[in-house]
C-alpha cells in the first residue's frame, strides 16, 4: 500500500483487496463479515494511521487465530490493521462504529 495511503484511492484499494480475499478469509478464519471504520473511512488518515476493520465470525476464534487474522490482513493490505470483533463492541463506542462502518 506504500505510496497510496490517502484519500479515496487508498480506501478503494483496501476495499478491493478485502473483497478479493473475503472467501478465503471465510474459509480459513470463519469470517462472516468485514467492515471498515475510522480514519480511512472518514478521509482523515495520515502516514501513521492503521486501518480499523470490524469483523464478525461464524464462530468466535481463539486468541491465536484472531491475532493470525489481524496479521494476515496487515500483510494483504500492506498497512497495520486494528481488528475489532463486532461481538466485543462496548455500547457507547459500538453505536458510533456501527453508524460509520463501510461493509465489505
Amino acid at each position: 500500500m506504500t505510496g497510496d495511503r490517502g484519500g479515496q484511492g487508498g480506501l478503494s484499494r483496501i476495499r478491493e483487496i478485502l473483497q478479493e480475499n473475503k472467501d478465503e478469509l471465510g474459509r480459513i478464519y470463519k469470517v462472516k463479515s468485514l467492515g471498515l471504520f475510522g480514519s480511512y473511512v472518514k478521509g482523515e488518515e495520515v502516514d501513521a494511521s492503521d486501518i480499523d476493520i470490524l469483523v464478525e465470525f461464524h464462530e468466535n476464534p481463539g486468541l491465536l487465530e484472531f491475532i493470525a487474522l489481524e496479521y494476515h490482513l496487515s500483510e494483504l493490505i500492506g498497512v497495520k490493521v486494528d481488528l475489532v470483533m463486532k461481538d466485543a463492541l462496548k455500547p457507547a463506542i459500538g453505536e458510533r462504529i456501527l453508524r460509520e462502518v463501510l461493509p465489505i
